[in-house]
């Protein structure tokens, strides 16, 4: 019997990047992100017959028409059935499994697909848990504070994925954090859909060694309590301009330190920095537009107000000439 569920990725507006314990995946500072609903990892899972030769899990793609193709890495395959161990033993499920996973939008490129991932995962797991336990009426389920702090042991940043629209994320946990502004309009200019050379894990051990990691989380949670109050009030324009203005900072913060370390290496590319130069020339004749972000990759993520909806079209229209975008929910090719 196949159990299938599903997940969203999130975009951090303040950035998780570094680690006080890599076990844990415990942050050096606190982190605040918007979920992403419609880009979703999805994640089936069905146990082998006992009496098959093979005597471990294993993890295939997840073939559906409305799924991207995929195809982990041996490392990201390994990780990603490692921490499968540790639900098997959390939820108390004998025997092997397959597992197949797939994502309506591109793999390892700087979208959080690990995020989403791992998070699916933990939820299938989970389920099956739920499912196959006699008397399962008796059996309790994992709240989603559980389930977020089970999924964190595989990635930090999927246990924000369980909470929406907003996530927080600090050193004992994420949660919900309830905010008057709850619907955005999201969009990705797609830089380079390729793996990354780097991946997210390298770096957070990379950002360690930069010289400007000094007062890394000290910068953060100020931008955090910064953001955070302005969001709790109404968001008018003027509001929306500063609510730009630090997460401007915030992802350039980190991407510095990207750029600073020993050795130093890049996620930005011409195509990057081309798109970011010409949003910052739209706010500057505009003065409003996107609140803009970046995780580590090369694609930058776009937020919209819903009264921007004019300006969002324009967007798409002005950046499918030169880009490929992920836009109204679904993948755009540019010209």
């Amino acid at each position: 019997m196949w159990i299938e569920t599903s997940a969203p990725s999130n975009i951090a507006l303040i950035k998780y990047m570094g680690k006080v314990d890599k076990s844990s995946n415990t942050p050096t500072n606190v982190s605040f992100s918007y979920t992403l609903n419609e880009l979703k990892t999805f994640v089936r899972m069905a146990a082998l017959d006992s009496s098959d030769s093979v005597q471990e899990d294993q993890w295939a793609p997840f073939l559906r028409e409305d799924l991207m193709p995929i195809q982990l890495s041996e490392k990201g395959k390994e990780k990603f059935l490692q921490f499968f161990q540790i639900l098997k033993k959390e939820f108390r499920l004998t025997g092997f499994y397959k597992i197949e996973s797939a994502n309506n939008f591109p793999s390892d490129c700087g979208l959080a697909s690990s995020a989403s991932s791992f998070a699916a995962l933990t939820k299938c797991a989970h389920e099956f848990y739920l499912q196959n336990q006699p008397g399962k009426l008796n059996v309790a389920a994992y709240t989603a504070k559980e389930l977020s702090k089970l999924s964190q042991k595989g990635s930090g940043s999927s246990c924000r994925s369980f909470f929406s629209p907003w996530g927080l994320w600090h050193e004992s946990g994420a949660e919900e954090i309830r905010l008057e502004l709850n619907q955005l309009q999201h969009m990705v200019v797609l830089c380079d859909e390729t793996i990354k050379s780097v991946s997210s894990s390298e770096a957070h051990s990379a950002v360690l060694t930069s010289d400007l990691f000094k007062g890394r989380p000290e910068r953060a949670n100020a931008r955090f309590q910064e953001l955070v109050n302005i969001l709790r009030k109404k968001t008018g324009p003027a509001e929306w301009k500063s609510v730009f203005e630090i997460c401007w900072n915030e992802f350039w913060d980190m991407h510095v330190l990207f750029h600073t370390a020993k050795p130093a290496f890049m996620y930005m590319n011409a195509g990057s920095q081309l798109a970011l130069t010409q949003i910052l020339d739209f706010w500057r004749k505009d003065n409003d537009g996107p609140v803009v972000t970046m995780d580590a990759g090369s694609n930058i993520h776009l937020l919209f107000r819903q009264d921007q909806t004019l300006l969002f079209e324009r967007y798409i229209s002005h950046f499918l000439k030169d880009f490929n975008l992920w836009a109204k929910n679904g993948y755009q090719r540019g010209k």
